[in-house]
């Protein structure tokens, strides 16, 4: 090799090495933020793209102005005092958790410093996590999407799409002890109301607790199923589908994710609108916004659902009047 060459070869290298480093050490500085799920990536990779919008909207972009750290527990909620205690000792700027009341209290268990942006389905007054809607007071704010207000509701359409189905299961995550307690309390009210009966209610935290369930329902031949609000669940969309499918058990999500998954219908707020919205919010507390003075938005976009490929999979006829109020319908 000539002499030039071999000079112009090293002083490249180093060059390289040199705009390495600097990378490295632009990137290390950049704000970090630790996003925290109960789903899992592959089927809640809309909630991260949205976040990210949320985040773009309040003019952070990932890996020039922010670095997000992904944390998909896929119903594994047993690691999250882990989690939160390796985000708090590397102090993170901000922890995320759109969609997950588990992970939420798990952060807000862990810190009393550093801020959290939530997405819950349930008063966050309630849960603990702020002390006023208007005034959070903490270290905590973000956005209520009222999944468990509705759960009457939504038993209702389900009732409306399948008029016979009279005997109705009940699938929780015992992982989500809030989302579980007011599931059932809901329900059990609603049914009442409307003269069908709680059959059973089925346990699930798991993959293959999730098939669990569905032999179990195999064996009850309940008419339908309600399957309660939850993140991991709501990740959990093409296997739902299948399983329904196989049993030609008519179900109802909180999340129309799931029914563009294949899943028969569902009813709640817009959550891939709620990850924008804690993308927002946790872009403005990356601009200096205190989450003790941030109010706590209110989801307004709600959507009913309906996938009629399901619907003719499972032998159901939707009627036109159920067609009419329907926000969106996947043929």
């Amino acid at each position: 090799m000539k002499r030039r060459e071999f000079l112009t070869l090293v002083g490249g290298a180093a060059a390289a090495g040199a705009w390495s480093s600097a990378l490295h050490a632009q990137q290390s500085a950049l704000p970090v933020v630790g996003f925290v799920s109960t789903g899992s990536a592959d089927g809640l990779k809309n909630r991260a793209v949205a976040f990210r919008k949320g985040l773009s909207e309040s003019g952070f972009v990932e890996g020039k102005d922010v670095t997000i750290e992904y944390h998909w527990l896929g119903g594994r909620t047993d690691q999250l005092p882990a989690v939160m205690a390796d985000l708090v000792s590397r102090k993170v700027t901000v922890i995320a958790t759109p969609g997950s009341v588990v992970a939420a209290l798990a952060a807000k268990a862990a810190t009393t410093t550093i801020p959290i942006t939530f997405g819950v389905p349930e008063d966050p007054v309630r849960l603990g996590l702020v002390a006023n809607l208007g005034r959070p007071g903490g270290n905590a704010t973000g956005v209520n999407t009222f999944s468990q207000e509705v759960t009457g509701k939504r038993l209702r359409l389900l009732h409306d799409l399948v008029p016979k189905a009279t005997r109705i299961a009940v699938l929780v995550n015992p992982g989500n002890a809030s989302s579980t307690q007011s599931t059932l309390r809901e329900v059990r009210k609603a049914a009442g109301d409307m003269g069908v009966q709680i059959q059973k209610v089925l346990n699930a935290g798991t993959i293959g607790e999730i098939d669990a369930a569905f032999d179990a329902l195999a064996r009850e031949r309940a008419d339908a199923l309600f399957v309660a609000s939850d993140a991991f669940f709501n990740s959990r969309g093409v296997q739902f589908a299948t399983l329904t499918a196989r049993e030609r058990l008519p179900a109802t999500y909180s999340d129309s994710e799931v029914v563009a998954a294949g899943g028969l219908m569902s009813y709640g707020a817009d959550l891939t609108d709620m990850a924008r919205q804690v993308g927002v919010y946790t872009g403005s507390i990356l601009k200096g916004a205190k989450p003790a003075e941030f109010p706590v938005a209110q989801s307004a976009k709600f959507k009913f659902a309906i996938n009629l490929q399901a619907a003719r999979t499972l032998g159901i006829d939707v009627s036109p009047r159920v067609l009419t109020i329907a926000d969106e319908v996947i043929e």
